[in-house]
């Protein structure tokens, strides 16, 4: 059956007042309740009493069938057969050899069907609506020293909204006036509020739980971490996953094959009465509509709790995944390192040393660079503006200072650029590592001037995540730029299988060719800035990057809050939607074919045909359904 899948309803509202949905189109309850008495009053044979033919019959199904008979020449227009083609012409076949109450049972089974599917594919998609309904469509501005109410499309970038208790926050931006606590449940998932303080960024969507807010406007509309939220949400619904691809498929063969075994049957028996039961009785609803709703359903579902999937083939990709391979920082890790030690070498102080630092890090996006940058700003070392800096994946900073070159990197940085490593720079990187930190040497003037250690801490959930993995029987692997040693002791602390250290960008997407070479189905889960091109080489790749737009742009799977406890929740909710898509393709073959042998045998009439077409339909859907939550 054909349902529009692809028509979100139209929201309206503004800031204070609910968002309403428009009233629902109640043509099609009405013409199945009308329907439903019709067939009721044919059954009961109560049209004896008055009419020497069944005329209420006739015409509920005439008129009834309206829908049925429009998709059928629309269908037949475009030369394809689907499943209301096959009705139709069971219907016709009913009322020319006198089966009217036949014709007008089957025709409201078939409306029944259209309207439990459509029913069930628009709570599959409420998610979207609910998404729709978090954004106002008003906000409060401050415009030249004036508080006015205005449409949130008209706000631009650096105007000040103001937001009050119980309210969204309609703009993406950083907090200028007031703290407290702020719901963006809509966004990450998590059900606990979240504080925020002055310079403290939020998103449009999120609700104010405190207290009046002022927020600078950086981004409005689509651009908002929300509205791109929504726009992947809608563009994943429309991108079908190979299962889905073979369910369509499915269905429209064993449409035609019913065609051809009924004309089989009435060759052979000669009874035309079987002849239709056989058209009425196969069902290919169930796996037609089932299939994308269960996976819109696990979309939804996951959207709920802070996971946007991009697409079903992912969730049909993560159904099939053995391998886990994880990124340490920012992903096992928290990704907010702290520089713990700055040990000058070569006559160096140590705030020489962060002086060189900060001058060659001020620009870069690396969470080592804001450590660095946040312990300067904390000792009072700024940096002089102008400075040039070269960033090398994987490796480090090239830049230039007081006329002298600065690097600031690892041990193949230093290498690469002739800077020799000291018996002491030696002896300083082996004992900060062996206290599990981070190196980064400092050289300046072609000579290593300082060694900073830095440290950044487990995530709670890294290791309960990776052993419920390890319980659903995948293997999980560390891919780090990080030194072997404070790898292995987070790999040993978590739980990992298996820990390769030291790699460049290009050495991680070498190791995920040579996983994929021998047959591993690949997950790779990152923050999406250095593993871009890793993220994308996986069969998928998963960004945790806490609504930055990198992360949503690069990633197939986006967690929205840094959450690693989330990928073992995708992985199960995949493998539950594959099963109950492939419990509904054998279940849909099973009674088809048990069917069309019955019917083929005169074992039964249209009527019971029909009871089983729709019941079928109805638990296959069912069973779709129930992965709604």
């Amino acid at each position: 059956m054909n349902v529009s899948r692809n028509e979100l309803p139209v929201l309206e509202g503004t800031r204070g007042s609910p968002v309403r949905e428009p009233p629902k189109n109640r043509v099609d309850e009405i013409r199945l309740s009308l329907m439903g008495i019709a067939a009721l009053f044919s059954y009961l044979a109560v049209w004896r009493s008055f009419f020497p033919i069944d005329l209420v019959a006739i015409g509920a199904t005439l008129v009834g069938g309206y829908p049925v008979f429009i998709e059928t020449f629309h269908s037949l227009r475009h030369r394809s057969i689907n499943m209301e083609v096959s009705m139709t012409v069971a219907i016709v076949a009913s009322l020319l050899v006198g089966q009217f109450t036949a014709a007008v049972v089957v025709t409201f089974f078939v409306l029944l069907s259209e309207f439990i599917e459509a029913y069930a594919v628009d709570k599959g998609r409420a998610t979207i609506v609910k998404l729709e309904r978090s954004i106002p469509r008003r906000a409060l501005v401050r415009r030249d020293g004036k508080e006015i109410e205005t449409d949130v499309e008209t706000i631009q970038p650096g105007e000040t909204v103001i937001v009050r208790d119980g309210e969204r926050i309609p703009v993406d931006g950083n907090l200028v006036k007031g703290s407290g606590f702020v719901n963006q449940s809509a966004i990450t998932g998590e059900a606990v509020a979240v504080e925020k303080l002055v310079g403290s960024r939020v998103f449009a969507g999120s609700v104010d739980q405190s207290r009046v807010f002022e927020v600078r406007t950086e981004k409005v509309g689509n651009e908002t971490v929300f509205g791109q939220i929504i726009r992947l949400v809608e563009q994943a619904e429309s991108r079908k996953a190979p299962i889905q691809r073979i369910s369509d498929k499915l269905a429209a063969w064993l449409v035609e094959f019913t065609i051809v075994f009924a004309v089989i049957t009435f060759v052979v028996t000669r009874n035309l009465i079987s002849t239709i039961s056989v058209i009425v009785v196969a069902g290919a609803c169930g796996v037609a509509a089932g299939t994308p709703l269960a996976i819109v359903a696990v979309m939804g579902g996951l959207a709920k709790k802070g996971v946007i999937v991009k697409g079903g083939v992912y969730v049909q990709e993560m159904s099939k995944v053995d391998t886990v391979v994880i990124d340490k920082t920012g992903t096992l890790t928290l990704g907010d390192p702290e520089v713990t030690d700055v040990v000058g070498l070569d006559g160096c102080s140590e705030e020489q040393v962060l002086t060189y630092a900060s001058a060659a890090e001020r620009f870069s996006k690396h969470p080592l660079a804001h450590a660095i940058m946040a312990k300067a700003e904390a000792l009072g070392i700024g940096s002089e503006s102008g400075v040039s800096s070269d960033y090398l994946a994987g490796k480090g900073i090239v830049s230039w200072y007081d006329g002298e070159q600065v690097l600031v990197g690892n041990s193949v940085l230093m290498n690469e650029q002739h800077v020799p490593l000291s018996n002491d720079v030696d002896a300083t990187i082996t004992s900060k590592v062996s206290e599990g930190k981070t190196t980064v040497l400092v050289a300046h003037g072609g000579r290593i001037c300082g060694v900073i250690g830095i440290s950044d801490k487990v995530r709670d959930e890294s290791r309960e995540a990776v052993l419920e993995l390890g319980r659903m029987g995948l293997s999980t692997i560390m891919l780090t730029g990080d030194n072997k040693v404070a790898s292995k002791s987070v790999g040993e602390l978590v739980g990992i299988d298996e820990v390769h250290a030291e790699l460049l960008p290009a050495d991680k997407v070498s190791y995920i060719e040579q996983l994929s070479g021998s047959g591993r189905r690949i997950v790779m889960v990152g923050d999406g800035v250095n593993d871009a091109p890793a993220l994308a080489l996986a069969n998928v790749g998963v960004g945790m990057g806490a609504g930055t737009d990198i992360a949503i742009e690069e990633a197939d799977i986006v967690l929205m809050t840094n959450d690693l406890g989330r990928i073992p929740t995708i992985v199960k909710a995949s493998k539950q939607a594959y099963g109950v898509i492939m419990q509904n393709f054998y279940g849909t073959l099973i009674v088809d074919g048990i069917g069309l042998g019955l019917a083929f045998e005169g074992l039964l009439n249209p009527l019971f045909a029909a009871g089983i077409h729709v019941v079928s339909e109805l638990v296959f859907i069912l069973n779709s359904a129930r992965l709604i939550r």
